[in-house]
């Protein structure tokens, strides 16, 4: 069981109504990515945090922990709008490079910020709804929601051998470093192309065998998962119709509230 797994199960939101999470989560989404408002972003961002840390139970040093991750990624891919090489310095700033320059633009700053700010809150919205609902109430709303029974089957699959490659690398990992398999950089860079082709070997035999013992266990294309329901409340129902059109009214009048600031 990973991380975001254990968080899950050990949350305070654990027996909120599913249909009520996911709804927030993919309406927030589609707000901030409509709207690419600074407004909007924030506003999600920190309501989706604040869910998860102090209504889910979920440490913010774990939290912290897993933003991590796409912060990297989104440090990285916005150098290429934040940072410009070219013959003609920009507004914003400029570093001299022979004849060229590199450089950037106050316009391209603000579409990196904006950039930046709506990913981390759509990876927030969904932060709140993969540490606070387990996957089986998730298909559980899907199935209400009339989704396609072979998306649902595919995400349960695909969930379930995310944890068959996670067990088969560390495996894997843990017999090469026993082995002093990584030493040194030549030795960890031969280690790491055996473990990926290993690991694909590996991984269709494990899918083989677990086919054939979901056979065994007369499969007839559908998996069945044991669902529990909880109601929802009057309470969190008016939360989420208030917020939501909040969000709605920062979508449209977001360019007139900025001007009024400014």
């Amino acid at each position: 069981m990973t991380l975001i797994d254990k968080l899950c199960y050990t949350s305070k939101l654990r027996y909120t109504n599913a249909g009520e999470k996911v709804f927030f989560s993919l309406a927030s989404l589609c707000f901030c990515i409509i709207s690419r408002s600074v407004l909007v972003a924030v506003t999600v961002f920190f309501t989706a945090s604040w869910l998860t840390i102090r209504k889910g139970g979920i440490s913010p040093l774990y939290y912290v922990k897993l933003m991590r991750i796409p912060c990297a990624f989104l440090m990285i891919s916005t150098i290429a709008i934040l940072v410009n090489i070219s013959r003609h310095p920009l507004n914003a700033f400029s570093i001299p490079f022979g004849s060229w320059y590199i450089t950037g633009s106050w316009h391209g700053i603000h579409q990196g910020i904006q950039l930046i700010l709506t990913a981390l809150a759509c990876v927030s919205c969904l932060y709140f709804l993969s540490l606070s609902t387990p996957l089986t109430d998730i298909i559980a709303v899907l199935e209400c929601w009339h989704i396609p029974w072979l998306i649902i089957e595919l995400m349960l699959l695909i969930y379930r051998f995310i944890f068959l490659l996670l067990e088969i690398a560390s495996s894997i990992s843990c017999s090469q470093h026993s082995r002093l398999g990584n030493k040194n950089f030549p030795t960890s860079v031969k280690s790491y192309a055996l473990l990926a082709s290993s690991l694909f070997i590996l991984s269709i035999r494990r899918a083989g065998n677990i086919y054939d013992a979901m056979e065994a266990r007369c499969y007839d294309g559908r998996i069945h998962v044991l669902k529990e329901q909880h109601p929802a409340r009057q309470k969190e129902i008016l939360f989420l119709i208030l917020f939501e059109i909040f969000l709605f009214f920062l979508t449209i009048f977001h360019t007139d509230i900025l001007e009024l600031w400014r």
